[in-house]
């Protein structure tokens, strides 16, 4: 099925990731997508191309997470042309024993029905206390 309006293409994306559909998850981006992720983390870097954003930066997250417990919610969005901005809820239990609880918010930019670029904002200090307690911070 191809989803040509942007605020439709972003919210079929984060339900795929929310239900774990990778087929989804892979036709939502272009092949030339970029994500940046913000901060000083080891994820913290502009991620270029469908498959490295999709093997490495979102793949390269499982397995820091209790499998199973990983919990997606969309709380929003709002769209103006080709760029919505999407919010959701990410909670999880990490191998660390912490709880990943954090709100993460995205500026998607979607262009023929795909994906292209998404900016995301979110706690980095959270995510580095949670995922990556052993990072040293600057």
């Amino acid at each position: 099925m191809t989803v040509i309006d942007p605020r439709a293409v972003v919210i079929r994306y984060v339900e795929a990731v929310r239900d774990g559909d990778a087929d989804v998850v892979h036709d939502s981006f272009a092949a030339d997508a970029t994500w940046h992720y913000p901060g000083d983390l080891p994820i913290s870097k502009v991620w270029h191309g469908r498959d490295t954003i999709i093997n490495d930066f979102l793949g390269g997250m499982g397995p820091l997470i209790v499998s199973g417990t990983m919990r997606i919610e969309l709380t929003g969005t709002l769209a103006e042309g080709d760029q919505v901005v999407a919010e959701w809820t990410a909670k999880a239990k990490t191998i660390y024993g912490t709880a990943y609880d954090n709100r993460c918010l995205g500026i998607f930019t979607v262009h023929d029905g795909k994906i292209t670029s998404v900016v995301e904002y979110t706690d980095t200090r959270h995510a580095a206390a949670a995922l990556f307690p052993d990072h040293a911070t600057p």
